[in-house]
């Protein structure tokens, strides 16, 4: 009998991956290359597009190749993105006009605030979902637009497409044939109508950015097309689903029902609640996002998104130097009792969910004589832990759904200390599954959906729970810490 497989790009803000699942969606193998991140002005985050595209083809030859599987049998291919990230480029010659802009970019933070104070503010928020901020799409592509020399004049003269990652990745895979996204990442530009599902011609008369540079939108399982033949494989391979990479979480995470949350702890920190067919408007600070799309039909989601998680452990390596990897974070957040009144707010790209402050600035607070740097490692992990709870509480509040169980995955959720200080400071139980790559899953989930292989029902039977923390930590010195936290966070803003 033949074998069965299904692929998975997950392309992330600071590597490519590629990840195989046999039919039964273990994991065969995983392939990764990092990307290099560039920072031209402070408070500026680009990116070489063509080396993403570059390093992304590269990891999935690599493990096709490692692996000495058949490539004929992979029945298809998922896509998982970082979103919001944005590349504009030739349609003729195909390479990009400018670096890809990252989510984390601050340079259209001031439009942004410009925006806020404009009418069309208000309609905005409501027909996207989404906050005006410099985090979507929406501002890097009109920044691209009026900076770029002839750019504007080529988009006039439909020479010029925009995509998200996703986008960008399947026009080069699919040789220039498909410029497409789906409803995930569409609803990430700040262009999108989440309830009339089209892109909207009043914002984008608004920003000025003509509609003909924007992909079809579709959903976020179904069969696309086709990867080239000689681009992975000697074999063309089909791809047949697209979401952006934190509702591909929440679809690997198997959240189907209304009410269920999961919490990633990536580069950035991105917890998101399933709302069902129902877009919840925020009071609190949250986004309204699309989930995913399956058969014409849209799931919506409440998301808090704090722009900084992991990005501080690799901070304090990299640029502290008192750490060698993130593993060891754990250990030496162990050999002290507590931070010992340390926080450290990693505000280095301004806060997100629920404050919304792209004026704040990273900061260390409650330092003594008496600390050192383990405390501040500590504080680290403990970070992440205390900005899930200040969107927890947000998504509580505006779905008035009480949350008894905190789905968790991502690469800081191997981490042991920070699942116990997350229970303990949220007083609720934190799951962790068997398989803590959702994202990955959750783009090999659609593309078996998209490809008629199983449904959304054989899917709810794969998911394993391997660990569960339970709150040990009492209520007063729970109420003491974070108030402590909250303290901590009005000094980082400016």
């Amino acid at each position: 009998m033949a074998n069965k497989y299904f692929l998975s790009l997950d392309q992330g803000t600071t590597s490519s991956r590629a990840i195989l699942f046999d039919a039964d969606f273990n994991v065969l193998g995983i392939e990764q290359s990092e990307t290099t991140q560039i920072f031209p002005k402070p408070g500026w985050v680009e990116q070489d597009a063509t080396e993403i595209r570059e390093t992304q083809v590269f990891v999935v030859r690599k493990l096709i190749s490692r692996l000495g599987i058949d490539s004929s049998e992979i029945i298809s291919a998922g896509i998982t993105n970082q979103r919001e990230t944005t590349v504009v480029w030739d349609k003729i010659t195909g390479k990009p006009v400018y670096n890809a802009i990252v989510w984390q970019d601050k340079r259209t933070s001031e439009l942004c605030e410009n925006i806020k104070n404009h009418p069309i503010a208000e309609y905005i928020n409501k027909t996207t979902g989404l906050i005006i901020d410099s985090y979507f799409s929406a501002t890097k592509i009109k920044w691209i637009l009026e900076n770029v020399p002839g750019i504007r004049e080529k988009a006039e003269k439909n020479q010029i497409l925009f995509g998200t990652i996703d986008t960008w990745l399947i026009w080069n895979l699919s040789g220039g044939n498909l410029h497409i996204t789906d409803v995930s990442n569409a609803s990430r530009t700040m262009l999108y109508n989440i309830h009339n599902m089209c892109w909207d011609k009043k914002i984008l008369e608004y920003f000025d950015i003509p509609e003909s540079i924007l992909p079809t939108v579709r959903n976020s399982a179904e069969k696309y097309g086709f990867i080239s033949k000689g681009v992975f494989c000697p074999n063309e391979i089909l791809l047949s689903g697209i979401a952006g990479d934190q509702q591909a979480a929440l679809f690997g995470q198997t959240c189907f029902e209304q009410g269920s949350v999961k919490n990633t702890y990536g580069t950035g920190c991105f917890m998101l609640m399933n709302t069902g067919q129902n877009a919840v408007e925020s009071k609190s600070g949250l986004i309204t996002t699309i989930a995913w799309g399956l058969n014409d039909e849209v799931t919506y989601a409440l998301e808090g998104s704090v722009f900084i998680a992991g990005a501080s452990v690799q901070w304090l390596r990299d640029k502290l130097r008192i750490i060698e990897t993130a593993a060891e974070t754990q250990q030496i957040a162990n050999e002290v009792d507590s931070s010992a009144g340390v926080y450290f707010v990693p505000a280095f790209a301004g806060l997100g969910a629920p404050y919304w402050n792209m004026n704040a600035r990273g900061i260390i607070c409650g330092l003594t004589g008496a600390a050192d740097y383990r405390h501040i490692v500590r504080a680290s992990l403990e970070s992440m832990a205390y900005q899930t709870k200040d969107v927890l509480q947000a998504m509580e509040s505006d779905s008035q759904i009480s949350i008894q169980n905190l789905n968790v995955d991502g690469g800081a959720s191997a981490n042991n200390f920070l699942l116990q200080f997350q229970s303990d400071i949220l007083d609720i139980e934190v799951t962790r599954p068997d398989m803590v790559e959702s994202t990955a899953l959750g783009a090999a989930f659609l593309a078996a959906v998209g490809a008629g292989f199983c449904s959304v029902e054989d899917i709810k039977l794969k998911r394993k729970v391997e660990s569960s923390f339970m709150p040990k930590m009492s209520e007063n010195v729970r109420n003491e810490m974070y108030s402590g936290w909250k303290k901590a966070v009005e000094k980082s803003k400016i």
